[in-house]
């Protein structure tokens, strides 16, 4: 994955943004105000952030040496993935949206409705 599928698979999720709040070399990717992804696209290796489930965080840190604590964020609820091609692009797409998921659940209902998001049934 390169750094413009990043970016797409980031923003093809409903009311998603690109931000800079850290400068113009770091891509913040927000849905309702709130970060659910962040990334310097022009940074070799490629990495990504996500937001993720403690215990999944801790289970995808053991399972894949490319997935770590969060960089400079909560390392209990952030991990830190690098594109290094170990991973299969459509894994790091799920986490993206598992993390935009993740955001968009604590939301206000209002604005889970406006996106019209719906939690998946499972």
């Amino acid at each position: 994955m390169d750094a413009r599928e990043l970016q797409r698979c980031c923003l093809d999720r409903a009311g998603a943004i690109e931000d800079f709040p850290f400068g113009s070399e770091t891509s913040v990717f927000k849905v309702g105000g709130k970060m659910f992804a962040l990334s310097r696209l022009r940074r070799e290796p490629l990495e990504v952030s996500v937001k993720c489930e403690p215990e999944l965080a801790v289970e995808f840190r053991n399972s894949y040496d490319a997935i770590r604590p969060g960089y400079h964020l909560n390392k209990r609820h952030w991990n830190t993935i690098t594109l290094d091609g170990s991973l299969a692009d459509g894994l790091v797409c799920d986490l993206i949206e598992d993390s935009y998921d993740l955001v968009v659940s604590a939301l206000p209902k209002r604005t889970r409705e406006e996106l019209g998001w719906a939690p998946e049934a499972g």
